[in-house]
């Protein structure tokens, strides 16, 4: 019985690596957490997961002449878009995840369902939707292991970890529009204009889920000891590139390649200290109808995002910063969902002026960073974040003229100061209270002209979190 107890209370820990422990996140090793089984403790089935139910406030103001009284998305609460503030169950997730024990203990197995409301389900209304469900080999794990299905692709740590740890209450603006991508419609769809409150029109025009940083492929994959207190990690992933529960829409193939390296302090699993640093690169193409001419003509895209980070977790501190670079197929919102900035990315019989804003042109890029830390108060159950972003969007573009404007580009910049406080009521249970500072300007125009006559006012966002892990 003492054993049975013992293996069963190892296994809940290594069970809980994804949902979490409700303590502060660390550089932990997710390539293995979330795609194997220690099969000397995994149980054959672990049922857990976690609800997130949360509350708002985004006291942007509206926009200015001649969008006087509107409001465009980055002022509203999604992912429903008609509200700058709301109560919401952001995410409520249920799973299972072991090894085929006593057949065979190297195969082991993971299962995900989001019942949230969240742009993974809030498109179409959905109940519910499987996000992750795969099945890893561990036969050769020596030398590699191979996952196969839907899950999470290897990339920036602030996305790929697992999301319930996550020290914030929302991603960074970069994260948010450059990694989770909006799934592109399969017919051209014009912009949303700015709304008044009530909303009248929603304000997300996507008719699929956002892809959620997965994809659904092969994984190549492992970890391995270089030291006694090293260890380095890889992944080459091959994926079908058309977001979550969907078949491949085209013969391309999404590839992304990571590797990290880490320095092990002490402890093991979600709540091991150490010190990682990592690179990452994927790349792939989209078909996009681009063309406002009622006849279904998408055009190929490539799609590239790349980055490094560092991430250091030592009690009491935490430290990470990650910069992030994108080519292609830049995300303008999700009231413009055939990527178009400010106005139809082409017209019935060719390119229209506006085609250089759209995003979709092979040279449009984009570029963020951040850089965060936390610090757990000794003897306490209290943490304090702080974290700075900025994001520049469409920012390598030649000026050209606009309308009545001469002398312009697209880019927009994103900035974000967050101060956080995470009060620890247990070790499965936090609440977590952000204020954001959120500032949005098209560079290139006049405060009030052009796209800032909807991004003035962008201002404080408040939010705050209970999170809870069974």
């Amino acid at each position: 019985m003492k054993k049975m107890l013992k293996k069963t209370l190892l296994a809940t820990s290594c069970a809980a690596a994804l949902g979490g422990m409700g303590t502060a996140v660390q550089a932990a090793d997710w390539l293995m957490l979330q795609g194997a089984e220690d099969y000397h403790t995994a149980g054959r089935a672990k049922v857990w997961g976690f609800i997130q139910a949360q509350y708002q406030h985004d006291a942007s103001d509206a926009g200015t002449s001649p969008n006087a009284g509107l409001y465009v998305p980055p002022k509203m609460i999604g992912p429903d878009l008609d509200s700058q503030s709301a109560f919401n169950i952001n995410r409520a997730r249920i799973g299972v995840r072991g090894t085929g024990m006593p057949i065979d203990s190297n195969v082991n197995y993971f299962f995900l369902v989001e019942f949230g409301n969240n742009a993974i389900t809030n498109p179409g209304n959905s109940f519910a939707k499987i996000t992750d469900a795969s099945i890893t080999l561990n036969h050769f794990k020596d030398i590699a292991r191979v996952r196969a299905g839907q899950f999470k692709i290897p990339m920036a740590e602030e996305i790929y970890q697992g999301i319930a740890l996550f020290d914030y209450v929302n991603f960074t603006a970069g994260t948010n529009q450059l990694l989770l991508e909006r799934v592109p419609n399969r017919n051209y769809t014009g912009n949303t204009p700015p709304q008044s409150l009530p909303v009248g029109t929603s304000l997300n025009g996507f008719t699929d889920s956002v892809a959620a940083a997965r994809g659904i492929g092969a994984q190549l994959f492992n970890t391995v000891k270089v030291a006694p207190d090293w260890e380095v990690g890889y992944s080459f992933m091959a994926e079908n590139g058309n977001g979550i529960n969907s078949s491949d829409n085209d013969k391309n193939k999404d590839y992304h390649l990571y590797v990290n390296a880490t320095k092990i302090f002490s402890g093991a699993g979600p709540r091991r200290q150490d010190w990682k640093t990592f690179a990452w690169y994927t790349t792939g193409d989209r078909f996009i109808d681009g063309s406002n001419d009622s006849v279904h003509n998408p055009v190929e895209y490539e799609r590239k995002r790349y980055g490094v980070g560092t991430k250091y977790y030592k009690l009491p501190f935490r430290v990470s910063a990650e910069w992030i670079k994108a080519e292609g197929v830049i995300f303008q919102g999700p009231d413009k969902p055939s990527f178009c900035l400010l106005g139809p990315c082409t017209v019935a019989g060719g390119p229209g002026p506006n085609h250089s804003f759209s995003g979709l042109n092979s040279d449009a890029e984009a570029t963020s960073w951040y850089i965060e830390g936390g610090y757990l108060i000794p003897n306490t159950k209290w943490e304090l974040d702080l974290r700075y972003a900025k994001f520049n969007r469409m920012d390598n573009q030649t000026p050209t003229s606009f309308g009545p404007f001469t002398n312009v580009t697209p880019e927009v910049e994103f900035t974000e100061l967050t101060l956080g406080v995470q009060y620890h009521v247990n070790r499965k249970t936090r609440l977590t209270l952000n204020i954001s500072k959120n500032e949005a300007e098209a560079v290139t125009f006049a405060s009030g002209a052009g796209p800032n006559s909807n991004l003035d006012g962008v201002d404080n966002r408040y939010a705050l979190q209970l999170t809870h892990i069974f």
